[in-house]
């Protein structure tokens, strides 16, 4: 108990340098006294008494210097959970604050993590139970929920989570691995996402040692080795640069920044892919300078490219546009001494602050009225957090909540500028329909173009780092398309727009859906050649009336690809289990063969070949090929009498077995507005998703119309849904069917 009482005594001294209020560190006392007492005769699995446990989850704390009231429930945090305590009793004893701080940690904890297929969960085959899985869901709602309502319950959780990742060890290793893998699935980004790099990088290090202790300690050595020749390197440019800086009268601390162990690795990973080895990383430690105000950030980095050439490209300002979990800081990586790359970070004392403890940092500024503006700037920039709540509001299912939350907040991020300058943070992918929503809703369902970097783009464009987007948003809102729905065209990218557009359409009259869904059901059921009774169809879909099941298809709650591949439920086990049905062959018409030979020539695909005769290779057999003038190639064994006895050598090309691709005939046809350059169009988009077009004609219509079949080869019937969208969207085309019936009778052109 001499080092409990060290580490109690040590608490209070670090909360005493920054609270100066001797009523709240008595406060701090009784809440460590009511602990000790609630946790008496409790032990840790390492034999430690508990009470260790929650002090050093409160000492965490106190290094991010947040207020007492936080310090205090986190030596409380376990009472309710383990305890008895009761969460009123908290009140009466410490106030509303800390025990509804409790309480939300405490509802936290009560559910565990549980990633889909993690080791040690489930029945014995590996798989999740359904249960454990809405749990997990549940859960981790509860925490977001929690976060927006008040960010320092999850600042407790991280706490907890850091103290027991460093105490993992006498845990058993299938327990140990599922904790560290939770940690780096949503601990970690959610210390990311508040800016809190301190945690994190201790988060990511001890998970990746439990996850991957070999891994872990090679980088360790191999950073041991090079310490002394890294460190004397960077020493000797920033001594460098701080001279120069000093000269020119900026008043600068200028230190090495050293990179976590797990980040080490993910950038060897990175540069293993890249042909390069540990040696060529040389921003293993990057330079850190921290100046007095912004202004000085600028001369810096003035001073920075004068004695060292920047590398174009590499230059990010986050003082101009700060990333939405606060981080601030001029980013710049230039050639140094000996020509090796060298980054350098420059940023002022409270950025710096700010960039070690994040959220954390602005906590005391929200408590405090803060520096000039520090509040607003809080407030601003947690706006995202708010989001949370109108989310939870609006989604009911906890399962789409969960998606939706872990798309925007675990999932890579873009960078996009309003007009105006505004920075807009977007999940990878993200469309500009995605940038409206995420503006304002309601400019989202009033969007009807888009502009990035001034030039008119599609509404399905993705956007990319960096770039400019404004919205063209009519007068009147006509409404999101259900095309916005359909995941084959691509509109939208994030859950969150995805939800805001079933929300409009739930919003709709029920009769307007129930028109729209019946005009959807004809348009699949004629795509897809069936016509079936409203019970059939009902009995297929899983719906008691037909109300139901078109105001459901009209709202977009089930989309065209999920109706298209249940009305095919009712065809023949050979049929479905290509999912294709094939029409029957017609006299005049092409004939519906399966093509691809699976043998790749050169290296370049599936070429025109046949097997030749006289040898017969069959798979698994060394071949090789021979150009022939007129028959494109013929495949012979290696061994074959002709290819011995060839004289022309130069007509031998080397051929492999390739991975054969299952593909089906399926014949389609096409009704457009009569136009120069429309089959080519329609070639064109088959192309691109790479689809064989094996027959073709075409009729001309006395009313400026044109009538195209098509044969076409494709693998399944999401693709052939997909190729449906696609010609959908070409100028002048008004339908395209499956066909059933026979062929046009037309010649060819």
């Amino acid at each position: 108990m001499v080092a409990v009482a060290s580490e109690t005594t040590d608490l209070i001294a670090r909360v005493s340098g920054y609270v100066d209020d001797a009523a709240q560190i008595e406060r701090i006392r009784q809440a460590y006294d009511f602990a000790e007492q609630c946790h008496a005769g409790q032990l840790r699995l390492s034999g430690e008494p508990y009470i260790v446990h929650p002090l050093a989850a409160a000492a965490i704390l106190a290094d991010l210097y947040l207020d007492p009231d936080t310090i205090m429930a986190a030596l409380l945090h376990d009472v309710v959970e383990d305890c008895a305590v009761a969460v009123g009793e908290l009140e009466t004893r410490f106030g509303p604050s800390v025990a509804r701080l409790v309480d939300g940690v405490t509802k936290l904890t009560r559910v565990d993590y549980r990633p889909p297929g993690a080791v040690g969960y489930g029945n014995g085959n590996g798989a999740v139970a359904a249960d454990a899985e809405s749990l997990y869901a549940e859960s981790l709602r509860k925490m977001l929920v929690a976060m927006a309502e008040d960010i320092r319950v999850v600042l407790i959780k991280l706490a907890d989570r850091l103290h027991n990742m460093r105490t993992l060890d006498p845990l058993p290793e299938r327990k140990r691995r599922r904790i560290a893998q939770e940690t780096l699935d949503v601990y970690s980004p959610l210390a990311h996402r508040l800016g809190i790099w301190e945690l994190k990088w201790q988060l990511d290090d001890l998970a990746f040692r439990h996850l991957d202790e070999a891994k872990y300690r090679e980088i360790s050595r191999l950073l041991a080795a090079r310490r002394s020749q890294r460190e004397a390197y960077v020493a000797d440019v920033a001594r460098r640069l701080a001279a120069e800086l000093s000269q020119n009268g900026v008043s600068a601390e200028v230190s090495g920044r050293p990179k976590g162990i797990y980040s080490i690795h993910k950038k060897i990973e990175k540069y293993v892919a890249e042909g390069k080895e540990l040696s060529d990383i040389f921003d293993l430690y990057a330079l850190r300078v921290i100046v007095e105000n912004v202004a000085d950030c600028y001369t810096a980095l003035g001073i920075t490219h004068r004695i060292w050439s920047p590398i174009p490209g590499q230059f990010d300002d986050y003082i101009a546009t700060p990333k939405q979990n606060l981080y601030q800081a001029l980013h710049t990586t230039v050639i140094c001494d000996g020509g090796h790359p060298l980054e350098v970070q420059i940023k002022t004392h409270e950025m710096h602050r700010v960039a070690e403890y994040g959220v954390a940092a602005h906590w005391r500024y929200k408590e405090r009225g803060g520096p000039q503006g520090g509040n607003g700037r809080f407030e601003e920039r947690m706006t995202w957090l708010r989001q949370l709540l109108e989310w939870q509001r609006e989604t009911p299912d906890t399962g789409e909540f969960l998606e939706s939350v872990r798309e925007d907040l675990f999932h890579d991020q873009v960078f996009v500028y309003t007009p105006k300058g505004d920075i807009v943070e977007l999940a990878a992918g993200a469309t500009p329909i995605d940038f409206a929503y995420k503006i304002h809703t309601d400019l989202g369902h009033r969007i009807s173009g888009a502009k990035v970097n001034g030039r008119l783009v599609s509404l399905d464009t993705p956007l990319q780092n960096g770039d400019t987007a404004e919205v063209v948003a009519g007068k009147t809102g006509r409404g999101p398309s259900p095309d916005w729905l359909n995941p084959s065209r691509g509109y939208v990218a994030t859950n969150s727009a995805r939800q805001k557009i079933r929300s409009w359409f739930n919003r709709q009259a029920r009769s307007a859906n129930i028109a729209r869904g019946r005009e959807l059901l004809r348009r699949e059921m004629r795509r897809m050649g069936v016509k079936l009774p409203d019970r059939e169809t009902l009995e297929l879909c899983g719906y008691e009336t037909m109300e139901d099941l078109l105001a459901t298809l009209g709202s977009g709650e089930l989309s065209d690809s999920a109706l298209a591949s249940r009305l095919t439920q009712h065809r023949s086990e050979e049929a479905a289990a290509s999912a294709i049905w094939m029409p029957p062959t017609v006299r005049g018409a092409a004939p519906l063969a399966s093509p691809a030979s699976g043998i790749s020539v050169l290296g370049v695909g599936d070429l025109m070949t046949r097997i030749a005769a006289c040898c017969n290779p069959i798979q698994g057999d060394d071949i090789i090929g021979f150009v022939t003038r007129s028959r494109g190639v013929s495949v012979h064994k290696n061994t074959c009498i002709n290819v011995l006895n060839e004289d022309e050598q130069e007509r031998l090309v080397p051929v492999s077995w390739g991975q054969k691709r299952e593909l089906y005939p399926v014949r389609i046809r096409i009704e457009s507005i009569d136009r120069v350059g429309l089959l080519r169009d329609i070639a064109t988009k088959l192309s691109e998703d790479k689809i064989n077009i094996a027959w073709v004609v075409t009729r001309e219509n006395d009313d400026a119309t044109v009538s195209i079949e098509q044969t076409i080869h494709i693998a399944g019937l999401q693709e052939l849904n997909r190729v449906f969208s696609r010609i959908e969207g070409i100028r002048g085309v008004t339908s395209v069917n499956r066909v059933t019936s026979s062929p046009l009778r037309q010649t060819e052109r």
